[in-house]
């Protein structure tokens, strides 16, 4: 073996049959280790089973040291290519102003958007590198980041160049999304459907030159409405590019309907989601993305029902949503701490919900676990089980982070 982990209480595989039982999906195997060949998972099993031959003289052993042992994590939703401060807004947030009067004032995403259009490419990824190397030490190998900061076609491909740049220079797997529809341009005011014009326009361009992966937009009354959802579906499906959408987050109108009546592959933030909202999500299939540290971070209460949308059987992800408006931060721990704390979760569903389940929301079904064959993305953790990184609320119990078969943290 190239690289064999040993000596952990637990491999955490997170390959079990997916259903209602999370203890049954984590799949561990006590006192378990993994060896690595080729950047693949070529043994994994009972460290007892380990063949004597899987360790050579150029083979590197990490121990455990009797911390657990787990798939690298997804985080599935976030915006880390921006630039600009919006610290003055969580000021006046503290002083009891809203997320919604503080945008209707000329801020959030507006205000980034100016920052966002003066930054050049080289600036956009040297501003993001820190956000993602932050992500990977606690443990994040594959990240989700959306454009919707830029709101002109040449801003909107930068952000989209940055992001590619970010992949090229690893060590993270980078999924990227384009979100033309995250607000209505100041200078498009007046005729909103040029700029949903224009997006169309331009997705079709991106997914013809392979810039995006998926397609997203933001549908609330501060942004985009359901008939301007639709007909992004529309294009989207033409032209070969998964939907998801950002659906009740603010106020509660239908938005998970719209989701699963448009086949998206994901419906993400929830927190004003209604009973035949969940009922939608789960007779469609759509996999719920949970946001908790936004919920917080915006005082937008209340947090979406994770609890009920687990019970009915809609899949749960959950993600970091780090952006600088609403959810300023990269903490995995405190979002699946929140996870539990508020919006239902188990830790065990927690856990999943930033491994297996969070990559089945980017449709890479072989991330978020290990299995022989599969690719060796894995974290040593300092802790020997799932359930005390949300209880060791908000702090890192990553040691040691292997991307690929390589160690990279």
């Amino acid at each position: 073996m190239e690289l064999v982990v040993r000596n952990a209480s637990t491999v955490v595989t997170c390959d079990g049959p997916l259903g209602p039982r999370a203890d049954e999906t984590l799949a561990p195997i006590g006192r378990g280790a993994v060896g690595v060949r080729g950047g693949r998972v070529a043994f994994l099993g009972p460290e007892a089973e380990l063949p004597a031959s899987a360790i050579g003289p150029d083979t590197v052993v990490l121990d455990a040291a009797g911390g657990f042992v787990g798939p690298g994590l997804v985080d599935c939703h976030t915006h880390v290519v921006f630039a600009g401060d919006r610290s003055d807004e969580f000021d006046q947030r503290c002083q009891g102003r809203s997320y919604l009067e503080i945008a209707a004032a000329g801020g959030g995403i507006a205000k980034t958007v100016s920052a966002t259009r003066e930054a050049s490419v080289e600036q956009l990824v040297a501003l993001a590198r820190p956000r993602l190397e932050r992500l990977l030490r606690q443990g994040v190998t594959t990240v989700e980041i959306k454009s919707g900061y830029g709101l002109t076609d040449e801003a909107e491909r930068r952000m989209l160049d940055a992001i590619a740049a970010l992949a090229r220079q690893g060590p993270q797997t980078i999924v990227s999304t384009f979100l033309g529809l995250h607000a209505v341009p100041k200078e498009h005011a007046d005729r909103r459907e040029a700029w949903v014009d224009a997006c169309l326009s331009l997705l079709g361009a991106l997914a013809a030159e392979g810039r995006c992966d998926f397609v997203d937009a933001f549908v609330e009354q501060t942004a985009f409405t359901h008939d301007e959802a639709r007909r992004l579906a529309d294009r989207a499906r033409a032209v070969g590019r998964p939907l998801r959408l950002h659906v009740d987050q603010l106020t509660a109108n239908g938005g998970a309907q719209l989701a699963a009546a448009l086949g998206a592959v994901t419906a993400d933030h929830l927190e004003q989601i209604s009973p035949d909202g969940i009922a939608a999500l789960a007779a469609a299939g759509t996999i719920a993305v949970l946001a908790p540290t936004s919920t917080l971070f915006a005082r937008a209460r209340p947090f979406a029902p994770g609890r009920a949308l687990r019970d009915a059987g809609v899949p749960v992800a959950l993600c970091t949503n780090c952006n600088p408006g609403s959810s300023n931060s990269e903490n995995v721990s405190l979002a699946m701490g929140l996870a539990c704390l508020e919006n239902g979760l188990t830790p065990a569903e927690a856990f999943l919900g930033f491994t297996r389940v969070g990559a089945l929301a980017l449709r890479r079904p072989e991330l978020g676990r290990l299995a022989v064959g599969g690719p060796a993305d894995l974290v040593v953790f300092g802790c020997a089980h799932p359930r005390t990184l949300p209880y060791h609320l908000g702090m890192n119990e990553a040691v040691r982070v292997v991307k690929g078969g390589r160690l990279v943290a």
